[in-house]
């Protein structure tokens, strides 16, 4: 009753039913998906506990209504730095893994050479939660709790007789990270939108690498200045180690702050140069034996 082949509707070329089931769907997406899948299920349980569970069995108060815009608001960024840094991450390891080995010919392990393969999903995925991070940050004056609790915090401020509420502090922390958070999208927008085939091929290799690697790198470091500015004092305010356990956004900069270390040491004079050589063909292994021939002659 139906053809063995069906037409492509895009090529007019026949593929038939058995190739269109071996074809993998999304093959470069597994690993991404997987990896922000597993870190947004473990950031959204770390988060409901201490935000929601918490208060419920300290002061019996009910808290779920923070799930759908608090607590996810807590994950999405936490994700997606974890994301951007998982995408400079292995360009570190293949580094160090070449200064090794002394080497640019050796392959890499299968799976970093998966992981490399798998940046550039990485980094849109990162992105995209970023994206949604800042609509969900824009959506906070318009809920009814927060409504409630600036009713209850001016009413407070009139009980207590106070003529202005404002903290130097405070003011100076939400306009830095909030600069600094709209700068780090604008560049991960930057780095998405140079990632589509049809700009990409429009860009020179240096050109290309210039806004992957260099830009790419700044914006990390920006978000990674926008999680550390949010903190501010928060680190040393023992009321944020709830069941003597730090808030996600702590844990969050760890990695990316790795990455950016092992950036900066690579950036350092020895390594660069020695990198910059095995790059351009130099082996270590060959390097005695030519010496060797060289003075015998």
């Amino acid at each position: 009753l139906f053809d063995v082949h069906q037409a492509d509707p895009f090529g007019g070329c026949e593929v038939s039913a058995e190739q269109q089931c071996q074809q993998a769907l999304f093959p470069r997406w597994h690993l991404p998906l997987k990896t922000g899948a597993v870190l947004a299920a473990i950031t959204f349980v770390y988060t409901a506990l201490r935000d929601v569970l918490y208060p419920f069995l300290s002061r019996k108060e009910n808290a779920c209504y923070k799930i759908p815009i608090l607590v996810v608001n807590k994950v999405l960024p936490v994700v997606s730095i974890t994301l951007l840094a998982l995408v400079y991450l292995p360009g570190v390891l293949a580094a160090a893994f070449q200064l090794h080995f002394g080497t640019k010919y050796k392959r890499f392990p299968p799976w970093l050479d998966r992981w490399m393969c798998s940046r550039k999903q990485f980094g849109l995925l990162s992105f995209l939660l970023a994206a949604m991070h800042a609509c969900y940050s824009l959506c906070y004056p318009m809920r009814r709790s927060y409504r409630y609790k600036l009713m209850n915090w001016a009413f407070q401020q009139v009980k207590e007789k106070k003529e202005s509420a404002w903290i130097e502090d405070d003011v100076w922390r939400m306009e830095i990270y909030v600069s600094v958070g709209i700068l780090g999208l604008a560049l991960l927008a930057l780095l998405a939108i140079t990632s589509i085939p049809s700009v990409s091929h429009s860009l020179t290799w240096r050109e290309f690498h210039c806004i992957q690697s260099k830009m790419g790198c700044l914006a990390l470091l920006l978000c990674t200045l926008h999680a550390l500015v949010f903190a501010w004092n928060k680190w040393a305010d023992v009321n944020q180690f709830i069941w003597y356990t730090p808030p996600s956004f702590m844990g969050a900069v760890l990695l990316p702050l790795l990455v950016l270390l092992g950036r900066c040491t690579l950036l350092l004079p020895c390594f660069r140069k020695r990198i910059k050589q095995i790059r351009c063909g130099w082996e270590a292994d060959t390097q005695p034996s030519r010496t060797s021939t060289t003075s015998r002659l």
